[in-house]
């Protein structure tokens, strides 16, 4: 989900730009991204332009995090990301990116950008040195040595406090996901942290101008990769996308049986979802029939 956006006008976006120096600003084309942060394409007087964002409160370290987050798939893991202009705890400006060109060769080298993140950052533990953000909620990422339990803590059994989680599942149901998670062990096989993006689905993946792949709005930490591959593979995406998944699995050899893992990884996402009030298609249901096979192992 990231740090979403939505049409709203755009004289806040407009004041910040000129309260942190960009005075030249000649126009502000809204976008319509979600409904978290005041966004759009700003053109300069010198005829450049930079892709803008704000949010309608008093700010936190949301940019920075985000800015944070994207500084590191670059430096660390190899990725594209864009680059930032200006970051400041109510603004952040990005230079300006395209939509995803047509076809399979785009995703195939997305498929050996992600490849090679997952595998040239191998850490040692789970998280990251800071809490981030998914949409308007907190990451929790303080760190863990153990995957399961990091997975379990912080990206399953975190969001049952939320109040529309509370809403959503009676007490079987929150069993049944506890049940999972005391079962993980045996469902996804050990495998080492690496830097992930945290919310790969298709929306966060825009273009540069030479037509190549390019990473925004991460929930970065140190997970397991299939976490990432989970975003992509459990959200809408076009067909020509199943290159990515080729081109991944030949470069990073995911341990055997990982498509069938992606919906159990997917929880993190749906659990996000429901926790943001934002299920108006189906997330819960889709998280009970994730947990159904759990609830008939409890006694």
């Amino acid at each position: 989900m990231g740090v979403l956006c939505q049409a709203l006008p755009v004289d806040l976006l407009r004041s910040r730009l000129a309260a942190a120096g960009l005075t030249d600003v000649e126009s502000v084309l809204a976008a319509e991204r979600g409904a978290v942060a005041v966004a759009g394409v700003v053109r300069r007087g010198d005829g450049t332009q930079v892709f803008a964002k704000t949010l309608a409160g008093d700010g936190s370290d949301v940019f920075a995090v985000e800015a944070e987050g994207l500084r590191a798939l670059r430096d660390q893991g190899g990725a594209a990301t864009p680059a930032v202009v200006l970051v400041t705890p109510v603004l952040l400006v990005l230079e300006p990116l395209r939509p995803i060109p047509a076809g399979p060769a785009f995703w195939e080298r997305l498929g050996r950008m992600i490849a090679t993140l997952h595998t040239t950052t191998a850490g040692t533990r789970f998280g990251w040195h800071r809490d981030g953000w998914l949409g308007q909620l907190r990451q929790e990422n303080a760190w863990r040595d153990d995957g399961h339990a990091f997975f379990a803590e912080r990206r399953v059994l975190r969001w049952l406090a939320e109040p529309p989680v509370r809403a959503a599942f009676d007490d079987a149901d929150r069993r049944a996901l506890e049940h999972l998670c005391a079962r993980l062990p045996e469902l996804v096989p050990a495998q080492p942290p690496v830097l992930t993006h945290g919310d790969l689905w298709s929306g966060n993946v825009l273009a540069d101008e030479r037509g190549g792949p390019v990473l925004i709005d991460p929930a970065t930490s140190y997970t397991w990769g299939e976490v990432d591959l989970s975003m992509l593979w459990c959200s809408p995406r076009p067909p020509e996308a199943d290159r990515f998944f080729a081109v991944y699995e030949e470069i990073a050899r995911p341990h055997d049986g990982w498509r069938d893992r992606m919906p159990l990884l997917h929880l993190r996402e749906l659990l996000s979802v429901v926790g943001h009030g934002h299920d108006d298609w189906g997330a819960a249901d889709e998280i009970r029939a994730i947990v159904k096979p759990f609830r008939r192992t409890l006694p």
